[in-house]
């Protein structure tokens, strides 16, 4: 049995948020968040040391928090953490943690 979701998702996401700073980097930056959201959920983490890909490979399959890390354009990043029970997921920078 497969472990997608109807949509292709490799985990729910539950209820989605975003923090006013990371809405607000992503506007400067010319980014939809709803383009980094479609790659976490079918498990492109973005920029992530090696350890933390295979730790969030784990994370699908033992219902561990996800971390995605993506680049912005000129510096920075943007974070994305769907907790453990998948009830929420939150888009935000690294200084909002």
């Amino acid at each position: 049995m497969s472990r997608h979701t109807k949509n292709g998702a490799r985990f729910p996401m539950g209820e989605l948020a975003i923090t006013p700073a990371a809405q607000a980097a992503l506007d400067a930056a010319g980014i939809l968040s709803v383009l980094l959201l479609a790659r976490h959920i079918h498990g492109d983490w973005g920029d992530l040391h090696v350890e933390d890909l295979a730790a969030n490979e784990l994370a699908v399959l033992t219902g561990k928090r996800l971390l995605s890390s993506y680049a912005l354009p000129g510096g920075g990043k943007v974070w994305i953490i769907t907790e453990a029970d998948r009830s929420a997921t939150t888009i935000m920078l690294p200084d909002d943690y």
